[in-house]
């Protein structure tokens, strides 16, 4: 009696196993995983960004007479980013995520003017101590970009299982809901960072006419 309910345990454990595995469940766990990883990988660049901004506007700073508002609106973008708690279970959470990335979206934006802002200045251009900030900022923002291209196609791998049948049936069971992705109008942003351009800028049309 004993063999037959040793036995009819394995089969119910094995059949569960198989079935488990046929709905989706091992794979749940792999493309969890996988946006995880790169969830983490963003974070670590957007990171990395935030922490070169203090020297970044330190060196500004010593420009004499440079615009004031400009370097304030890039301290405060950054203030507004780094006060946002970037836990792993932000990317659970539609509404989280939405106002994280509108802080990222308002930092680059802030940076991309600051620099835009910089080509005033030819002292700052031929500041060789700012112009390796640039290229470190310049590099990061590749890396942001190649970091958020592989959390978007991580999502959308472990979405579309979660939305087909009949994987969706074990999503819902075993609490595997549709994670929120970067907005589609900031695929472009994504594909294309930010450029920074030291070309020494045209001459303006009242000096020239003079």
């Amino acid at each position: 009696m004993r063999l037959i309910t040793r036995a009819a345990a394995l089969l119910a454990i094995l059949t569960l196993t198989l079935g488990l595995s046929g709905c989706g469940y091992n794979d749940f766990q792999r493309l969890d995983e996988q946006v995880k990883s790169a969830w983490s990988e963003v974070l670590n660049q957007y990171q990395r960004r935030s922490d070169l901004i203090p020297n970044i506007v330190a060196t500004v700073k010593g420009e004499a007479n440079f615009e004031q508002e400009t370097l304030t609106k890039v301290v405060e973008a950054r203030a507004r980013a780094t006060g946002i708690q970037a836990t792993p279970e932000l990317i659970n959470n539609p509404e989280a995520f939405a106002k994280f990335q509108a802080a990222q979206g308002e930092l680059t934006g802030a940076l991309s003017r600051l620099m835009v802002t910089v080509e005033q200045y030819p002292n700052l251009k031929a500041n060789q101590g700012f112009q390796d900030l640039r290229v470190q900022l310049e590099g990061t923002e590749n890396r942001i970009t190649v970091a958020r291209g592989r959390y978007v196609k991580a999502v959308q791998d472990y979405n579309v299982l979660a939305r087909s049948f009949p994987s969706n049936l074990t999503a819902m069971v075993f609490g595997y809901g549709v994670k929120p992705n970067f907005a589609v109008q900031n695929e472009a942003q994504i594909s294309v960072p930010p450029t920074v351009s030291f070309d020494k800028p045209a001459a303006p049309a009242a000096a020239a006419s003079k």
